[in-house]
């Protein structure tokens, strides 16, 4: 069974601020789409809206460049989380799949690589009635049996419209960038063909994605890139987002939390005052916050198993974002708490466990003995 680790609380609440502070080239706003099977924006300020568009309207939105679509800023993540089989308890995946809805979230990330995150994702969508209004980035992974063999691709792509119960998707990425010199030529056909909207690659590797990454940047002619980026892995600050910014590319956030390790170092720690200034209420938000106030960044996508905890992710949509002074005084605060130059040695999601088709080194063993 998935438990979600513990997050610590501030020790006080904070309230949260309805002023918007602007960064960047003005790509924020704050409307909230309803996105009807890829087909853009809904829903606009002065618009008639249901009651959720209605209580989600001061939502942070940022553009998509190439498009000038407008999604919220934070955006839902699947890796190991929704990989539950079907026979295992998953009302709490449910439930996040409903608050997240409800809360604002419109985009949520998936790959096929991710074990049931598809068929969980589309089964939960169906039941709540939001198929067609999810933002849905996917993956893909294929290299054929010989080179330039387009078949498995093919098969994954149907693959996954089936079980998204979508007839062509949003975002599909070259997924860790296996076989990208092959799958961005077709995937750039299938979105001629109409079959997916956008195109991008991803990675979460710094050492082995960062040069690869930015010459896709800045030679591949894509609508999204998604990359690791956190208040304590900085590196691509320096070159890879300066160069999707300048190309015009929108950029995804993955392990915002570090899998969960940024929570794990702040646990005895006391939230700090200044936080106030920026609105956050609680640690989720600090983090987040840092992330999606980088100009280039269009959207952060952490992973929760926790209702509770998606509600406190969203939260980040709300109120000013920190400037420059601050996200250099967020990091200070952050170098100095023990541990924090450690975060990188630590296993991801520490104290949790998952028993779904994907097996990790260092878990399997008590996955496989059924102690998870």
């Amino acid at each position: 069974m998935n438990v979600e680790p513990s997050r610590p609380n501030p020790e006080r609440s904070l309230s949260r601020r309805t002023t918007l502070r602007l960064m960047g080239l003005g790509a924020v706003s704050t409307v909230i789409p309803t996105v009807v099977n890829g087909c853009g924006i809904r829903v606009a300020q002065g618009q008639a809206s249901s009651p959720v568009q209605n209580q989600a309207s001061d939502l942070l939105m940022k553009e998509i460049p190439r498009t000038k679509e407008r999604i919220p800023a934070i955006g839902m993540g699947t890796f190991l989380t929704f990989d539950v089989l079907q026979n295992q308890p998953r009302n709490n995946l449910q439930q996040v799949m409903r608050r997240f809805w409800e809360n604002g979230g419109r985009m949520i990330d998936v790959s096929p690589l991710y074990g049931m995150s598809e068929v969980n994702v589309g089964e939960f969508a169906e039941t709540l009635g939001f198929t067609d209004e999810l933002l849905i980035a996917n993956k893909i992974w294929a290299t054929g049996d010989y080179l330039g063999d387009r078949s498995h691709a093919q098969q994954q792509f149907e693959q996954s419209l089936k079980r998204l119960s979508r007839d062509r998707l949003d975002l599909l990425q070259v997924h860790s960038l296996v076989n990208v010199e092959m799958m961005v030529p077709l995937l750039k056909e299938w979105k001629q063909e109409n079959k997916i909207r956008y195109i991008g690659v991803t990675h979460h590797d710094l050492p082995l994605y960062a040069a690869p990454i930015e010459r896709w940047i800045k030679n591949g002619d894509l609508d999204f890139v998604q990359i690791r980026y956190s208040i304590f892995e900085r590196g691509v600050e320096d070159r890879i987002l300066p160069a999707a910014a300048e190309q015009g590319t929108a950029v995804l956030v993955n392990m915002p939390f570090e899998k969960a390790r940024l929570f794990e170092v702040v646990q005895s720690q006391p939230f700090p005052d200044f936080a106030r200034e920026i609105g956050c209420e609680n640690w989720a938000q600090f983090f987040l916050k840092y992330v999606i106030s980088h100009p280039a960044v269009t959207a952060a996508i952490p992973a929760t198993t926790n209702p509770n905890h998606v509600v406190e992710n969203l939260g980040a949509l709300r109120g000013p974002l920190p400037d420059n002074q601050m996200r250099t005084r967020m990091v200070q605060y952050m170098q100095n708490l023990p541990g924090f130059d450690r975060i990188a040695q630590m296993p991801w999601y520490p104290g949790k466990k998952f028993a779904g088709l994907v097996r990790l080194p260092g878990l399997a063993a008590t996955q496989n003995a059924g102690l998870s």
